[in-house]
């Protein structure tokens, strides 16, 4: 499956349409990243901002991220499912989270960031680009 994508959070009071495909899609294994996946890593699509439409009103948290950058997590402020993240050092991109899309099978992850912070039973697939920290910027084109 492939553009458009579609989400919506557990009690439906957010949806989203997403009209591209992703830039990237990752597994993060930070700490916030652990926190907010229960214990493992979450699975994030990097799409440019201007091709994702929300409908509903999402609930913001911020901090600063291990790598220094801002980060911003929306989320459903009624149910709590996860959507959607900022970061600082890509402005006109957001990530959503893959659980929160209806058809994400075409969306399996290619790299695995922050395994230094990885717990000891965490399984990562040796397929995967493997960093143990935050990928860096890729050059511009």
């Amino acid at each position: 499956m492939g553009a458009p994508y579609t989400g919506r959070c557990n009690c439906g009071a957010i949806t989203a349409t997403i009209s591209s495909e992703p830039l990237w899609v990752r597994q993060c294994w930070c700490r916030q990243c652990q926190k907010s996946a229960a214990g493992s890593a979450t699975t994030n699509a990097l799409f440019m901002t201007d091709d994702i439409a929300i409908d509903g009103e999402l609930s913001w948290f911020g901090y600063t991220s291990a790598s220094g950058n801002s980060i911003e997590q929306g989320f459903c402020g009624k149910c709590g499912t996860a959507i959607t993240g900022r970061n600082s050092s890509r402005p006109k991109a957001s990530v959503i989270r893959v659980g929160f899309l209806e058809e994400s099978d075409g969306l399996a992850p290619t790299s695995a960031i922050w395994l230094d912070d990885a717990p000891a039973w965490a399984v990562i697939d040796p397929r995967l680009e493997q960093f143990p920290r935050q990928p860096p910027v890729p050059p511009k084109s």
